[in-house]
């Protein structure tokens, strides 16, 4: 079964880095795509995600990984996967990094709710940079979607 729908989404990134927290949240277009067990979110950057002129993609499998890839001015690949940790190319307007991505869960409730939960550390040369949490939720989400 292939659903394709043209969505609103709210995605809040919440970064925890030398003991603040920073919460940023972004309200937007997606394109949602599910294919069985797997779910994919894209939707055009803009200015407030400071990658204006990119597309990213999230593409989640299950509760088990998911990936984020980011086309266009910036390009990244990061790949998530319950308890293990991942090297992925980061890509922004002022350069590239390899960083260290542990991910800590992946809470894939897209089916009931029409929201997901992502958490994970990133490192850079083995140095702590910061803990992140995305959430995403479809607006006026419906089960027939």
């Amino acid at each position: 079964m292939i659903l394709k729908n043209n969505v609103m989404i709210s995605l809040k990134s919440i970064t925890f880095q030398n003991g603040e927290k920073e919460e940023t949240e972004l309200f937007t277009k997606a394109i949602y795509n599910r294919q069985r067990n797997t779910y994919t979110f894209q939707y055009e950057d803009t200015s407030a995600t400071g990658f204006e002129g990119s597309v990213t993609t999230i593409i989640i499998n299950g509760n088990d990984s998911a990936s984020i890839t980011r086309e266009g001015t910036a390009n990244t690949n990061i790949m998530l996967e319950t308890n293990k940790k991942h090297f992925c190319h980061y890509g922004t307007p002022y350069g590239d990094f390899q960083i260290g991505v542990m991910t800590h869960f992946i809470k894939n409730n897209i089916d009931t709710s029409g929201e997901l939960a992502l958490k994970y550390t990133l490192d850079l040369n083995s140095a702590y940079l910061s803990d992140n949490e995305i959430i995403i939720k479809i607006q006026n989400f419906s089960q027939n979607q």
